[in-house]
């Protein structure tokens, strides 16, 4: 495991780089010289980078709507709610972005993760009626509601995602690919126990000499708010990333390499 907590970088972050406005791509601000990158309208990647994000200042919060103290690993939090229940943590967040993005595009048939047994829970099923009994690590369906494909059941759907997957099925589900390849929507992930994973939601680009630039999103454990995190190693850049060929990706509570990035299969 992992784990960075850097207390004494992170307590030199201001919010330069950040404004008034309301998604990612409009409060987020750019170093000079760059460019966002072109995204495919109605694309994973536009939609993440069009989140929509709660009013600068606001703070992230825990499922039972105690504070997270610590505000120097975030500039901004995502405009999502996320339940009452300890359920939507780290690789849990990740699921939610993609299965939301997939749920608006009415593509439901693509919409399936597995438990981390391996049982593969596909939503057309759970909206067809169909629930899941889990006894033990025996997991099996059964008829009990009628047609719905409604987003509170698509939500119900997500909790029982979130209560029986986790960074360690998750990250078997996503296949690796190298750092220059990157591209919005791809995951930092590494499975364990507990593991951690962050996502890709905007990336940027200098004409001039070719470098890029990518943003970091998060939730943490308890279940916390989603949140685009700083970069505890460029304090100029932040929130902004620097993407490397190879070499380690530390950010604010936890350090990842290059090796640990993934993207969903189509």
């Amino acid at each position: 495991m992992k784990r960075f907590i850097l207390f004494g970088i992170c307590c030199l972050f201001t919010l330069q780089g950040v404004g008034q406005g309301t998604t990612v791509q409009t409060r987020i601000a750019l170093p000079a010289g760059f460019s966002r990158i072109n995204v495919k309208e109605g694309s994973f990647e536009e939609y993440l980078r069009n989140l929509p994000l709660r009013p600068r200042g606001s703070k992230v919060h825990y499922y039972d709507g105690r504070e997270k103290r610590d505000t120097r690993v975030y500039c901004a939090v995502v405009d999502m709610e996320i339940g009452k229940r300890d359920l939507q943590q780290c690789a849990d967040a990740v699921i939610r972005l993609r299965a939301e993005y997939l749920y608006k595009q009415k593509a439901y048939n693509k919409i399936h993760f597995n438990f981390t047994n391996g049982f593969r829970a596909d939503y057309t099923k759970w909206a067809e009626g169909y629930r899941i009994s889990v006894k033990g690590n025996q997991v099996s369906w059964y008829k009990a509601k009628e047609k719905d494909y409604s987003y509170k059941t698509f939500r119900a759907y997500l909790d029982i995602v979130f209560a029986y997957a986790g960074t360690l099925s998750l990250s078997k589900e996503l296949k690796s690919i190298p750092m220059a390849s990157m591209r919005i929507g791809d995951v930092f992930i590494q499975g364990g126990s507990p593991g951690h994973a962050v996502i890709v939601v905007d990336m940027a680009e200098n004409p001039a000499t070719g470098q890029k630039l990518y943003l970091l999103a998060q939730s943490y454990m308890p279940a916390q708010d989603i949140q685009i995190l700083k970069n505890p190693g460029d304090s100029s850049l932040s929130p902004w990333y620097l993407l490397k060929s190879e070499g380690n990706v530390i950010t604010p509570e936890w350090g990842f390499t290059s090796f640990d990035l993934k993207r969903f299969k189509e």
